[in-house]
């Protein structure tokens, strides 16, 4: 499976750098053109610190299910992929992953007066928004969807908060050379909500292009035995690790635009055979609280930096 994992994607954080739009950094798809040998582009180990701002200490992370979730057809012929199954592997992960050796990599990247993240993260809730920007969104549509929950008091306004719109697979993203499934998985920006920033991730469901953003699934079962969960999982905590670190697109990321989970893109690790529930045997590389994952690593910043699940390893 090991060729399977490493070709899920490559990245346009250099493209993005020289748009200069709203999202700090994204991951493309298997849709864009592949670095030689499938893996992301990335120089050995060097990440630098550019002067901006770092979410330091623990943050909250908020879920806005956007589109049709948890109900009856929600997704036509993917509505197997937005059922509550899938909403609970996702709000099981984002309460559980906070405080975890993985995302305790986060607390490796200092600011100028050393403060760190934490590598903590607190689950702080979740809303349903049906639609409210339509089906076809835009950075711009993401940024409104998050400040418009904030106005109405639908989730709190959280300065140390993220929140995370994720979209059924009947919803996509178009924005110039931002596309869901062609060019990003994920990404995360910035906005404004009654005169104060917040800061939000966007992830999309892989059930709308499994070869793009669901690769290592291709042909074999996810722990979970729901690739699409599976997957998502993986892009969340992916924007996370991003935003923390470099929160503005000023913080720190490597010579070519690459933040740290961006450098680890479409690749995986040391992983362990278990059996999923539907009896499948199914490849892991993650355990938090019995339940397993399959999640991209992370680089470790150190005199020697690489990618792992922990900076132990």
């Amino acid at each position: 499976m090991g060729s399977k994992l490493a070709r899920l994607s490559t990245t346009l954080a250099l493209v993005l750098a020289m748009l200069g739009g709203q999202a700090a950094a994204q991951n493309a798809a298997n849709g864009a053109a592949p670095a030689p040998g499938g893996s992301t582009r990335t120089d050995s180990n060097t990440m630098a610190y550019h002067g901006g701002p770092i979410m330091v200490g623990t943050e909250d992370v908020y879920i806005i299910w956007y589109g049709c979730w948890a109900q009856p057809g929600c997704g036509g012929a993917d509505a197997q992929y937005n059922d509550q199954t899938t909403v609970n592997i996702m709000t099981d992960f984002s309460s559980r992953v906070g405080g975890s050796p993985y995302f305790q990599i986060n607390a490796m990247y200092p600011n100028d007066y050393g403060q760190t993240p934490s590598g903590g993260l607190l689950f702080g809730g979740e809303i349903f928004d049906r639609y409210s920007r339509g089906s076809t969104l835009t950075e711009a549509d993401l940024a409104r969807i998050v400040a418009d929950t904030i106005v109405s008091s639908l989730l709190p306004q959280d300065p140390t908060g993220v929140y995370v719109v994720v979209t059924s697979s009947d919803v996509t993203l178009e924005d110039g050379a931002t596309k869901f499934c062609l060019t990003c998985c994920n990404f995360h920006g910035s906005g404004m909500a009654l005169g104060t920033p917040f800061r939000y991730a966007f992830v999309g469901n892989p059930a709308r292009c499994p070869g793009g953003c669901a690769s290592q699934f291709d042909g074999v079962a996810s722990p979970n035995a729901n690739f699409a969960a599976d997957a998502m999982v993986s892009w969340p905590v992916h924007a996370l690790s991003g935003t923390v670190t470099n929160a503005t697109g000023h913080g720190w990321y490597d010579r070519y635009g690459l933040e740290n989970a961006e450098k680890c893109e479409g690749t995986y690790g040391t992983t362990q055979v278990v059996t999923n529930p539907d009896g499948q045997p199914a490849e892991s590389n993650i355990t938090l609280y019995g339940t397993h994952y399959l999640l991209q690593q992370n680089w470790v910043n150190s005199k020697k930096g690489h990618c792992a699940m922990n900076s132990s390893q």
